[in-house]
């Protein structure tokens, strides 16, 4: 598998189980990278959180210190990089799975930036009604997201945004049992011709010599 094209590129098309697959691999990056900053960070002496949020994907770790000295702002910093990788390579992972489902990338926006935005500055809206009419639009367009991108198929055959994938791997996979049935079938026949080769070489040297009568 191409790793640079499934998790940075936003061309192409991935099923369903390839997209889960995505997250894993993100969350699973995300918490060793929190280690090895919570590791770096421990060993100066410098508190605070750590925390990698990615729209549906996050993780953090709270170190001990003094979370309101400045030096506690380094870990922070430090973060904002990798978010930025990680929720690109989400994006990416996302968008392709949008592809497969034969919609534009756009839907990424009510699907998941909505959300994101919404659990950011939703509550400076208040208690208000606009408040409750956007948060419930939100609520269904994220739950309309998730049925999309986790649980439901990808066109069958080829879409504007590129061939099936599934179409694809079966594919491989045919073409790996169909060589292997062909060298299955072709070695045997290999090993009887040598088989052949070597009793007629046996025969030919065991034979008795005949004798030549001259005439006279």
């Amino acid at each position: 598998m191409n790793y640079n094209w499934f998790l940075f590129s936003f061309n192409g098309r991935i099923n369903c189980a390839k997209y889960w697959l995505a997250a894993l691999i993100i969350l699973c990056w995300m918490n060793f990278v929190l280690m090895v900053l919570a590791a770096v960070v421990h060993i100066f002496g410098i508190g605070g959180p750590l925390a990698i949020n990615v729209i549906g994907i996050s993780a953090s770790i709270q170190l001990g210190g003094d979370p309101a000295s400045k030096a506690s702002l380094f870990p922070q910093i430090v973060t904002i990089p990798m978010t930025f990788v990680f929720g690109w390579s989400y994006a990416a992972a996302s968008i392709k799975r949008l592809h497969d489902r034969n919609k534009s990338g756009w839907w990424i926006v009510p699907f998941i930036v909505a959300t994101g935005l919404s659990g950011q500055f939703g509550d400076r809206l208040g208690g208000s009604y606009a408040a409750v009419v956007i948060g419930l639009a939100v609520f269904i367009a994220f739950m309309w997201g998730v049925v999309e991108m986790c649980c439901l198929t990808g066109t069958r055959g080829p879409n504007r945004f590129g061939p099936d994938p599934l179409a694809l791997a079966i594919r491989g996979r045919a073409g790996t049992s169909r060589a292997s049935w062909n060298l299955s079938r072709t070695a045997p026949a290999h090993r009887q011709a040598n088989n052949r080769k070597r009793t007629r070489r046996r025969r030919s040297i065991a034979a008795p010599m005949q004798p030549r009568i001259g005439s006279s």
